[in-house]
């Protein structure tokens, strides 16, 4: 599947309960609304020694909890391939256009707060990036602190995950402003990343207006879910590719037919393992704005 530097149609699913309705709803690689990308290279394959950006090759913590090692990430590369501007539109972006055989996980909503999943990325150090929902995660926005302490961060989800296109702009612009300023007081860093729940109205000009005015400097979407126990896929050959960005969720028991959290990302992380890449941290791969 030829995939593309430029602007794209976001495929829009119906809303239903939590991100995504599995099929997933990524977007161009990078594109910014009303502009045309020119074709991207990809930076040459890092060939610096790893250096513990994911997770470590073995150890006693992955047999813990029942999984086989990913390969180590590279280091993180100097030149970072997504270059965000202080001002001016945002990119929505669902890959990171690399060599590097990584992907990237992130984790929206927060209903579940189990400490237990705190526990297992103690140990395996696999990083994740966290676009949280205010309304989601204000009972206990401690829950969160220990994970970003691991070096993950935290990035903006709205403020009670509404469908966004159907929103009147004095609405989106609540729903981004508040949220980022409710995260930013609670965890110390103003979030860099926004995510609209569902994927829905992601390219529209309405919302990356809201985006520029509330703080956040790019829109992110993805190019794989994580269901219970399989991943779904935007490719039609299933496959994970270099850079993707994979979607799963904060939840537990109550929406995984009974299962765990730590068992979900346990599945996933193995679907991961399967096709011999490595977990990076997406912030290593993008360069905040400067200047």
């Amino acid at each position: 599947m030829k995939r593309t530097y430029g602007l794209a149609v976001l495929a829009l699913l119906a809303a239903v309960s939590g991100c995504s309705s599995g099929a997933g709803q990524g977007a161009a690689s990078l594109s910014t609304p009303g502009t045309a990308g020119s074709p991207a290279k990809a930076p040459a394959p890092s060939t610096a020694a790893p250096t513990g950006q994911g997770a470590a090759p073995g150890g006693a913590g992955w047999a813990k909890w029942g999984l086989t090692a990913l390969p180590q990430a590279p280091a993180a590369p100097a030149d970072k391939p997504i270059k965000l501007t202080r001002t001016g539109p945002v990119p929505v972006f669902s890959e990171v256009p690399t060599h590097d055989k990584v992907v990237f996980v992130t984790l929206d909503d927060g209903a579940e707060k189990d400490p237990k999943f705190v526990e297992m990325l103690t140990d395996l150090k696999v990083p994740v990036s966290m676009f949280l929902t205010r309304d989601i995660v204000k009972d206990d926005y401690g829950y969160f602190k220990p994970l970003q302490a691991l070096g993950n961060h935290i990035h903006n989800h709205t403020v009670d995950h509404p469908v966004m296109s159907k929103l009147a702009p004095d609405k989106l612009h609540s729903e981004v402003c508040d949220a980022q300023s409710a995260l930013t007081q609670q965890y110390g860093t103003a979030p860099l990343l926004f995510r609209p729940p569902y994927g829905d109205g992601a390219n529209s000009a309405a919302l990356n207006t809201a985006v520029q005015q509330c703080g956040p400097r790019g829109i992110v979407l993805w190019r794989e879910s994580m269901q219970i126990h399989d991943m779904q896929y935007q490719a039609t050959d299933k496959k994970l590719r270099p850079g993707d960005i994979i979607l799963a969720h904060f939840r537990g028991p109550k929406d995984l037919k009974g299962e765990t959290m730590t068992a979900m990302f346990g599945e996933l992380l193995a679907r991961i393992q399967e096709q011999g890449f490595a977990v990076a941290r997406l912030e290593d791969y993008v360069q905040p704005p400067t200047g």
